[in-house]
C-alpha cells in the first residue's frame, strides 16, 4: 500500500469532445464524400502531377494545411476534392489497362469504411476474434479451391510483397529447422519472369538468388529446376508464378513441385495477380499440381475485386510460419494462443482487418458472381487478342494464358509506343503503356474489369494502324471513354 501521504489524486480526463470539439461536420463531410465517389463513374486519365505544381495550387488556396489550428472540415475536403484526389490514376475504370489495375465491387469499397469505421486490431484472436472469423472463411473459401486440408490457413496482408516475404521467410526457416545454414548460405530459385518482389524478399533475408531459365513458352518448369537443385543443393526454396505480371504466365506448377519436393526444398507460389483465375473453370487447368505446393499468395485488390490494399496468404501447413512469425514479449505473452493468431503467421504485429471488404462481397454477391466476373475478363482478353491477330498491322506476341495481352506494331519503336500511350491517356481513352516482350518493345493489356468491352478496346487499337505522326496527330481514337 503507498502512503496516504503520497497518494495522487484521481484527476478525471477530459471526455474527447472536449479536446477535438464538435467532430459531426468533419464527419459528414467525409462520410458524403466517400458515398458520393463510391457510386461515381471514373475515368482512365493519366492525372499525376509533380510535387511541386501541387504544392503551388494548394498554396494559392488555402496556404499552409497542417497548421497549430486547423483550416476545419470543409476547407480540408475541397483541397482534398479539388486538388489532391483528382491527381491520382483511377485504378477503377473499365479503360485502364495498364500494369495491374483493379476493379472493386461497390459493395467492398463501401463496407472498406464500415472496417475502418470499426478499428478493429486485427492482429490477435482476442482483440478481433469476429473480424479474424470472417477473414477466415475467406480465406478457406482459398484454400478450397487449392485443394488444401481445412488444418492449412494463413492471414491477410497489405500485398504480394508482403506475402512473399512473409512465405519465404518461413521457407528458409522450415528448411534451418530441419538442415541448419546451408554450407552456401541460404539461396532460393525462381525464374527470370517472376515478380521483383522476390528478389527483393531474398535479398531482405540474406538468400542468394538463383536464376533458372525458362523454356520456349516462358515457362518454369520441373526439369528446370531439378537441373537446377542437383548442382546447388543450397538451394531451399523455389518460387513459381501463377501469372506473371508482365505477361500472365502461369509456370508448370505440377511439376515445378514435385522436383523441389524431391529434393526437400520450400516451394511458393506467387498468385498475386494470376491466382484469381482459380474461380473460372476455363482456366482451372493452367494451375495443376497447386494442390502440392507450401505456400500460395493472391491479391484480391487485384482480381478478386476488393479495395486496395489486400493481399490473402496461405500456407499449406501453417506449423513453421507460426514458427518463423510469432512475436514474444511481456505485454504479449498473455494473449490468447489457442487459435492461429494473424499476427503469427506473417511479418507483421499491427493489422487492419483488410480481408473484411472481400468477406462482405462475398457474401453479398455469391461466389457463383466472382467466377462470371473473372469469366468475362479471360473472354475479353481472348477477344482483343483474336482481334489483334485479324488486324495486319499488329501482332499478337503471344497467346494469353490468363487475362493479360501482350503485342506490337511492327514498324515502331519505344519512342513511338510512349507517345501514343501519353496521348490517349491525357485524352482519357485508355490506359495502355509500352513494356518489353523478349527484350523487344511492346503494348500489354491486362483485363481484371469485368465492365471492360473488347470492342471498345480494338476499336482504340485501329488508330495503330497508320504512321507514328499519324497516329499521334489524329484526334479519333474509337469509342472514348465508351
Amino acid at each position: 500500500m503507498p502512503d496516504e501521504d503520497h497518494k495522487t489524486s484521481a484527476v478525471p480526463l477530459p471526455p474527447p469532445s472536449v479536446v477535438w470539439g464538435d467532430e459531426s461536420e468533419a464527419v459528414a463531410a467525409a462520410l458524403e464524400w466517400a458515398r458520393a465517389r463510391t457510386v461515381r463513374a471514373s475515368d482512365p486519365k493519366t492525372t499525376a502531377r509533380p510535387p511541386e505544381e501541387l504544392a503551388e495550387e494548394v498554396a494559392e488556396e488555402v496556404g499552409e494545411v497542417i497548421t497549430p489550428e486547423g483550416i476545419g472540415a470543409q476547407r480540408a475536403m475541397q483541397i482534398f476534392t479539388e486538388i489532391l484526389e483528382p491527381a491520382t490514376r483511377s485504378q477503377d475504370d473499365p479503360m485502364n489497362l495498364a500494369y495491374i489495375p483493379a476493379a472493386p465491387t461497390r459493395a467492398s469499397v463501401a463496407f472498406d469504411e464500415a472496417v475502418a469505421s470499426a478499428n478493429i486490431f486485427g492482429g490477435l484472436w482476442e482483440t478481433g476474434a469476429g473480424a479474424i472469423f470472417a477473414e477466415n472463411q475467406v480465406l478457406t473459401w482459398i484454400t478450397d479451391m487449392l485443394g488444401w486440408p481445412r488444418s492449412s490457413g494463413g492471414c491477410f496482408v497489405s500485398g504480394g510483397t508482403a506475402g512473399n516475404l512473409s512465405a519465404i521467410a518461413a521457407a528458409r526457416e522450415s528448411w534451418r529447422t530441419r538442415h541448419g545454414r546451408p554450407e552456401g548460405g541460404f539461396k532460393l530459385a525462381c525464374s527470370s519472369t517472376a515478380h521483383s518482389s522476390v528478389r527483393s524478399a531474398a535479398r531482405l533475408l540474406d538468400m542468394e538468388v538463383v536464376p533458372i531459365p525458362v523454356d520456349e513458352r516462358d515457362h518454369l518448369t520441373g526439369a528446370a529446376v531439378a537441373d537446377a537443385l542437383a548442382s546447388d543443393p543450397s538451394i531451399v526454396a523455389v518460387v513459381a508464378s501463377a501469372g506473371s505480371t508482365n505477361a500472365g504466365v502461369v509456370d508448370d506448377i505440377d511439376d515445378v513441385a514435385d522436383a523441389a519436393h524431391a529434393h526437400g526444398a520450400w516451394v511458393h507460389v506467387d498468385g498475386a495477380y494470376g491466382g484469381a483465375g482459380l474461380c473460372a473453370p476455363s482456366a482451372q487447368d493452367r494451375f495443376r499440381g497447386v494442390e502440392k505446393v507450401d505456400s500460395f499468395t493472391v491479391d484480391p485488390h487485384k482480381w478478386l475485386f476488393a479495395p486496395y490494399d489486400c493481399c490473402a496468404l496461405v500456407y499449406r501447413n501453417p506449423a513453421q510460419a507460426l514458427a518463423t512469425h510469432s512475436q514474444h514479449a511481456e505485454y504479449l505473452d498473455n494473449a490468447e494462443r489457442g487459435k492461429q493468431n494473424p499476427a503469427d503467421l506473417a511479418a507483421h504485429l499491427t493489422r487492419r482487418t483488410r480481408g473484411l471488404p472481400l468477406w462482405y462481397s462475398l457474401a453479398v454477391h455469391g461466389t457463383d458472381r466472382y467466377t462470371q466476373a473473372v469469366e468475362m475478363s479471360l473472354s475479353t482478353a481472348r477477344a482483343v487478342a483474336a482481334g489483334i491477330k485479324e488486324r495486319s498491322f499488329l501482332r499478337l506476341l503471344r497467346e494469353p494464358e490468363l487475362s493479360i495481352v501482350v503485342f506490337d506494331r511492327p514498324g515502331w519503336d519505344w519512342d513511338d509506343y510512349v507517345t501514343w500511350s501519353n496521348r490517349l491517356a491525357r485524352d482519357g481513352v485508355i490506359l495502355c503503356v509500352p513494356t518489353r516482350h523478349k527484350g523487344a518493345p511492346a503494348l500489354r493489356l491486362a483485363f481484371v474489369n469485368p465492365e471492360t468491352k473488347a470492342e471498345h478496346v480494338l476499336a482504340i487499337l485501329d488508330s495503330l494502324a497508320g504512321s507514328p505522326d499519324e497516329a499521334n496527330a489524329s484526334p479519333k481514337h474509337g469509342p472514348a471513354g465508351a
